[in-house]
C-alpha cells in the first residue's frame, strides 16, 4: 500500500489486495485518487461488506476489476459526494444497472470505459445522466455502433474530449452527428476508425474549430480533410501515422495555418516528403515532438528544416533511408532541448553524427542508435552526454567489447541499456555489476540481424504503433 501527497491531494495505488485493506484506505480524510486497477482480489462480496465511505473522493480506477459488477461499484461509491472521474476500462458489460450508480454524481465529467462491452440498455442510460459530462472514452468498445454512438453524443452536446480508437463499427454516419453536436471538442481520438471514410474528415475541420488534438493514425483521411483540418488553429497535437491518401499538399496547409503544433505523428505516412516537412519546420516554431520513422522520401533536407524548432524535444527518424549524419548535425546544433532521439535503421549516420551530439544537445536523455553506422568512437562520445539515461544498442557492426565498456563507465547517469546478449560475455563482470550497483538495469536482446521488411507487412510484425517496438 502507497500513501503519495502530492498538491495537496492523498493518491493511494493499490496492486495486490482485498477488500480488508479498502476499509483503511477510505478513512483517508483528504484521498481524492484511488487506483485498483488489477485488483483481482476484490470482488462484488468483499465490497458489499464495506462500512466505510470516502466523500472527499474525485477519482476511481477500477480497470481492469472483471470481479466487479455495478453491485460492487454501487458498495463502493456509497456516500461520495465528490467524484468527477470514473475509470471502468476492461472491465464487466456496461449496462443499464452499471450506469445507474452513476446518476447520483452531479459532478461526474469523465468516464472511461476502454474495452468494455457496451449494451444498448447501457448506452440508453448514459445519455440520461444528467451529471455535465466533458470526456468519454470508448476505446475499443465492443458492441459499440453508429446508432448507440450518435444517441450517446447528442445527449452530450458538451463533451470536450472523445476517444473512439478502434471502434470498426462507426461510419460516417457518426462522424457527422458527433462534429454536428459536439462543436466544443478540443480532443477527438479515433486511430483504426476503418469505416469512416475521408469525406468523414472535411467535418471535423468545418465544424470543430476548437479542437486541439486529433488522432487519425491509420485511417482514409487524404489531403481535403487535412486542409479542411488546418481551420482548427490551436491545433497541439496532430497523429497521422500510417495515412497513405495524404501528402506535401495536405500537410502544407497544416503547417501554414497551425502554428501552435507540438506534436506530429507521421509514421509510415509514405508519400511525405522533405516539401511536407519544410511547411512544419517553417510553420510550427512551438514543435516538441515529431515521428516521421519509416518514410523514404525523408532525407537531411527534412532535418534541416527541423532544425529551425528550437523547442524540439524528441525526433523519431527511424528507417528513414535517406537521412545522414549531416542532416543529425543541423538538429545538434538548431535543437538544444532534445531529449528523445530514435535514429534506428539509419544507415547513414556513423560517428560524425555522434560528434556535435555530444556536444550540443546536452539534454539528451535517451537514444536508439540500433543498426546504425557508428563504432567505439562515437558511443564513446556520446558518453559524454551527462543527463544520457537509457541506450538501445543492437547491432552496431564498428561496436567492440573494449569500445562498449569504456561507453558504459563513462555514462554516469544511465538507468537503462538495451544490448545485444552476444557482448555479455565479453564485457568484465566487475563493470556490469558496478553499473547495477548504481542503479542500472540491463536488457539483453539475443534477435539476429533484422533486414528492412516488406512495409505491407509492418502490422503482423509490429502492430500500429513503432513506440512500441523495441
Amino acid at each position: 500500500m502507497c500513501f503519495i501527497q502530492f498538491n495537496g491531494a492523498c493518491f493511494a495505488s493499490l496492486s495486490r489486495i482485498t477488500e480488508k485493506s479498502l476499509n483503511s484506505v477510505l478513512q483517508l480524510q483528504h484521498l481524492e485518487d484511488l487506483v485498483l486497477e488489477g485488483c483481482h482480489g476484490i470482488d462484488d462480496d468483499g465490497l458489499s461488506t464495506l462500512d466505510q465511505s470516502c466523500k472527499s473522493l474525485k477519482m476511481l480506477n477500477l480497470s481492469n476489476c472483471q470481479n466487479v459488477t455495478h453491485t460492487g461499484l454501487s458498495s463502493l461509491i456509497n456516500g461520495t459526494e465528490q467524484l468527477q472521474q470514473i475509470i471502468l476500462a476492461y472491465g464487466s458489460s456496461v449496462t443499464s444497472d452499471l450506469v445507474k450508480c452513476l446518476n447520483a454524481y452531479s459532478k461526474l465529467q469523465s468516464i472511461k470505459l476502454d474495452g468494455c462491452t457496451v449494451t444498448w440498455s447501457g448506452i440508453k442510460a448514459m445519455a440520461s445522466l444528467h451529471s455535465p459530462v466533458k470526456e468519454l472514452s470508448l476505446s475499443k468498445c465492443l458492441g459499440l455502433t453508429d446508432d448507440g454512438l450518435s444517441f450517446l453524443v447528442q445527449s452530450h452536446k458538451d463533451l470536450r474530449k472523445l476517444d473512439i480508437t478502434c471502434c470498426r463499427k462507426i461510419t460516417y454516419t457518426s462522424i457527422d452527428i458527433i462534429t454536428n453536436s459536439c462543436t466544443s471538442l478540443t480532443s477527438l481520438r479515433m486511430e483504426s476508425c476503418s469505416l469512416v471514410p475521408k469525406e468523414a474528415f472535411v467535418l471535423i475541420g468545418a465544424r470543430c474549430s476548437f479542437l486541439e488534438e486529433l488522432d487519425a493514425t491509420d485511417n482514409e483521411i487524404d489531403d481535403e480533410g487535412l486542409k479542411s483540418i488546418s481551420r482548427c488553429s490551436k491545433l497541439s497535437i496532430l497523429k497521422l501515422g500510417i495515412c497513405s491518401n495524404i501528402s506535401d499538399e495536405g500537410l502544407a496547409k497544416v503547417g501554414s495555418s497551425c502554428s501552435m503544433l507540438k506534436e506530429v505523428d507521421l509514421y509510415r505516412s509514405v508519400a511525405i516528403s522533405d516539401a511536407g516537412i519544410a511547411a512544419i519546420g517553417d510553420g510550427c516554431p512551438a514543435l516538441e515532438m515529431i515521428n516521421i520513422a519509416y518514410n523514404d522520401k525523408i532525407t537531411d533536407n527534412s532535418l534541416v528544416s527541423l532544425s529551425k524548432c528550437r523547442m524540439l524535444k524528441a525526433l523519431e527518424i527511424r528507417g528513414c533511408l535517406g537521412v545522414s549524419s549531416i542532416g543529425l548535425l543541423a538538429i545538434a546544433v538548431g535543437c538544444k532541448q532534445l531529449t528523445v532521439l530514435d535514429i534506428k535503421k539509419c544507415f547513414n549516420i556513423n560517428d560524425n553524427g555522434m560528434l556535435p551530439l555530444a556536444q550540443f544537445s546536452q539534454n539528451l536523455k535517451q537514444i536508439n542508435l540500433s543498426y546504425c553506422s557508428v563504432t567505439d568512437v562515437g558511443l564513446v562520445a556520446l558518453a559524454s552526454i551527462s543527463r544520457l539515461q537509457n541506450m538501445t544498442i543492437l547491432h552496431l557492426a564498428g561496436l567492440t567489447p573494449n569500445g562498449l565498456a569504456a561507453a558504459l563507465l563513462a555514462c554516469r547517469a544511465l538507468t537503462k541499456v538495451k544490448l545485444h546478449a552476444s557482448f555479455r560475455p565479453l564485457l568484465p563482470q566487475s563493470i556490469l555489476g558496478y553499473m547495477e550497483a548504481h542503479g542500472c538495469v540491463f536488457h539483453w536482446r539475443d534477435k539476429a540481424f533484422q533486414k528492412e521488411m516488406d512495409p505491407k507487412g509492418w502490422k503482423l510484425h509490429f502492430g500500429r504503433s513503432s513506440s512500441e517496438v523495441p
